[in-house]
């Protein structure tokens, strides 16, 4: 049976899950970073992630996965066992994170269609030295060491019914989370665990490798087992109480004659039975006939994989129960993203085709009665509103794991460093949409880099300067008003904006003409941003080569957000990523210039006027400002900027736009009106253009650009 196992299938699943096991481990590891040791939920914690991707790799026969696994769930086994008082806690914590960066790069390998072939030697050898100094103190403090925790290979194995006078009984029932992905693999790793101590073991679904249904039965019906053993329920619960996904565990210990009943059937008169005496199993059944067949059917080959349950199947009234039970509880399903990525995307054609048939241009007609239609189309467009925003929701993720993993990069850098610094995580469950989080994960990381390399002095500098040999780096994430605001902020040295400009002129970014005074400290660390910019003299690991900054504004300008950077010199910098909460569909005014067709996000306008009401203010330098009520706005005009043709000065409409508490205005000929706005982004073929942030298909059929204002600003 075992041969038939196609691990393909699951190598997916096998990859997500294992993932979430080591980002829990990651988690749990760096919050106890500083502290004096593990607790015993941590330690037992680390011990069932362990366990599970152990005995999850030996079934996909990932070799090296499986053996560094077993040597730390070794370590934490004699944790577990013996509590040694005395433990290096640091390089406890070293080695956890080494063996999960290990595996992670082994799945890396793995998802990329790689042969998971890393070499763990180094790795195993430094287990290996922490577990024999381990020992060595506990035995040398007076304990004796526990028994071994020994790895066997997963293979097929019998077992054959055996009993003593010493045998207990157990019916075992296993609950798992109705979320649980591969519960039939979670229910071979108990088997598994428990070979090793089962005289006798019994289960239901029978085929829980083969047949793919067992997985939808044991979430439904849980796992029950039978175990004739002489282990205390103890020993027993230790065992199975191994993967993080059980929601419930229930051990009873029960009689011979219970345990010979077996699992019991609906309309089965007699009970299934066992001669414990015998070494193997009897069955009896209604006729001799069938008994005959059933023993021929059921008849052992070697190596077969028999840990079988007598009957499947329980009483119906127990059956129905459970079922309104799960059907209460159970609530999530794991999708795809790519199907998530499709249904977005038919989203968007449904408003664009929705725009199309409401502007349709032959619902134009004089005295046509529209009152039906329009009672139609409204109630279309509240179906379609509440459509998009359901979709929308089920996009967004918390960016929980994204700050995490910004801690383990803290650690890494700040260990070869040299430097201590204290990682504080504000706001981690807002959530933003999963596009999002995808762009902003690079971006991030190289804002920590920089705070912990070039932010944070070495202890003694800061020592010097007055400060705590600590340093302090703070993520901090906000919603407000449908934009989502990432803080990095340290309390290292700062920015020297001196340095900055001396470095732009040298690196000839200043204009002729430009002086120091001509910029302020905020204008002038834009300029770290730049390709190829860099003050740090020493190039290291981490910094010193002019790349990190420009990529964080790429990628960032990609989902149109920006990068807000503010500093004070010896005190630290705050870096801000300001980005849209969805890339998907906006609300939005459809303005006219000229033949061409333009559309604002309607959060970025303040106000519309006509010309004629406002004033025009011309500077000798050229630049230009429309007064309103006593109050000056800088003009931008679009005609100029893209080469268009303004039709009519006097008729035509001012439009004043806000942007990070800064406000222009934009003239236009004419307003089209409100909108829903399908994001497009600008095919990679048309050169950059500031101040456009992608493109929609309107209902006619036309094209439009969507206008950024913080583009139009700079």
């Amino acid at each position: 049976m075992a041969e038939e196992f196609n691990t393909d299938s699951m190598l997916d699943m096998y990859l997500f899950e294992n993932r979430q096991l080591l980002e829990n481990l990651d988690g749990i590891v760096l919050e106890k970073q500083n502290a004096d040791g593990f607790d015993e939920d941590d330690v037992n914690s680390i011990f069932r992630v362990m366990h599970t991707i152990k005995g999850s790799s030996g079934i996909m026969m990932f070799d090296n996965i499986t053996h560094v696994s077993h040597k730390l769930e070794d370590i934490f086994y004699y944790i577990r066992e013996s509590q040694p008082e005395q433990l290096n806690h640091k390089e406890l914590v070293s080695i956890v994170l080494d063996v999960s960066g290990f595996i992670t790069q082994e799945f890396d390998k793995i998802e990329e269609g790689d042969e998971a072939d890393g070499d763990n030697s180094e790795l195993m050898k430094v287990m290996d030295s922490f577990l024999e100094a381990m020992k060595n103190h506990i035995e040398s403090s007076g304990e004796e060491l526990p028994e071994e925790n020994v790895y066997v290979e997963p293979s097929q194995f019998y077992i054959a019914p055996m009993a003593t006078e010493q045998s207990k009984f157990f019916k075992i029932l296993i609950r798992y989370r109705q979320d649980t992905m591969m519960s039939n693999i979670r229910a071979y790793n108990v088997v598994y665990s428990l070979k090793d101590i089962a005289e006798d073991l019994l289960y239901t679904p029978e085929d829980i490798l083969g047949d793919e249904k067992s997985a939808d039965i044991i979430l439904e019906n849980g796992f029950s087992m039978l175990l004739q053993t002489q282990s205390a329920e103890d020993e027993i619960r230790k065992l199975v109480d191994n993967c993080p996904d059980i929601l419930q565990i229930d051990i009873n210990e029960c009689t011979a004659q219970e345990f010979v009943q077996g699992f019991e059937v609906k309309g089965a008169e007699t009970p299934i039975k066992i001669d414990l005496d015998s070494s193997v199993e009897e069955i009896e059944s209604k006729s001799k006939e069938e008994q005959a067949k059933q023993e021929k059917k059921e008849e052992l080959e070697p190596g077969d994989y028999v840990v079988k349950e007598k009957t499947p199947g329980r009483k119906q009234t127990l059956a129905k129960h459970q079922k309104k039970e799960k059907q209460k509880k159970q609530s999530f399903i794991s999708v795809n993203i790519e199907k998530m990525d499709t249904l977005m995307d038919l989203v968007g054609e449904l408003v664009i085709a929705q725009s199309g048939v409401l502007q349709n241009p032959d619902l134009q007609v004089p005295g046509l009665d529209l009152t039906n239609f329009q009672k139609a189309a409204r109630q279309m467009m509240k179906f379609s509103s509440d459509l998009q925003d359901v979709i929308m929701s089920m996009r967004l993720m918390p960016l929980t794991n994204t700050f995490q993993k910004m801690n383990r990069i803290v650690f890494d850098v700040s260990r070869k460093l040299g430097k201590e610094i204290e990682l504080e995580i504000i706001g981690e469950d807002t959530e933003v949409d999963k596009k999002i989080i995808e762009n902003i994960s690079d971006p991030l990381m190289h804002l920590i880099r920089n705070s912990v390399d070039h932010g944070i002095e070495m202890p003694e500098d800061r020592i010097a300067a007055g400060k705590s040999p600590k340093g302090k780096i703070t993520i901090e994430a906000l919603n407000e008003a449908g934009k989502v605001f990432i803080i990095v902020k340290d309390n290292g040295k700062g920015l020297d904006s001196d340095a900055i400009y001396q470095k732009a002129k040298m690196n000839e970014l200043i204009p002729d003409g430009k002086h120091r005074s001509d910029f302020t400290d905020k204008e002038l660390y834009q300029y770290i941003t730049y390709p190829g910019f860099s003050t740090k003299e020493k190039v290291t690991e981490y910094s010193g080569r002019g790349v990190g900054m420009d990529v964080v504004v790429k990628n960032i300008q990609s989902i149109g957000g920006r990068l807000e950077i503010d500093s004070k010199k010896g005190e630290g910098s705050t870096m801000t990523l300001k980005i849209p909460l969805t890339l998907a569909i906006i609300e939005g005014i459809v303005v006219k210039l000229g033949e061409s067709t333009f559309v604002i996000e309607t959060s970025n306008i303040q106000e519309f006027m006509k010309a004629k009401d406002c004033q025009l203010v011309k500077e000798p330098n050229g630049e230009e400002y429309a007064v309103v009520r006593d109050e000056y706005y800088p003009v931008v005009r679009l005609e100029d900027k893209y080469h268009l043709e303004l039709q009519d000065t006097e008729k035509s409409v001012v439009i004043i736009l806000e942007h990070e508490g800064q406000r222009i205005a934009v003239f236009a000929d004419k307003l089209v009106g409100q909108q829903e706005i399908v994001v497009k982004p600008i095919p990679n073929y048309v050169p950059k253009v500031d101040g456009l942030s992608g493109c929609t298909q309107l209902g006619d059929g036309s094209i439009a650009l969507i206008l950024d204002v913080a583009g139009l600003k700079s």
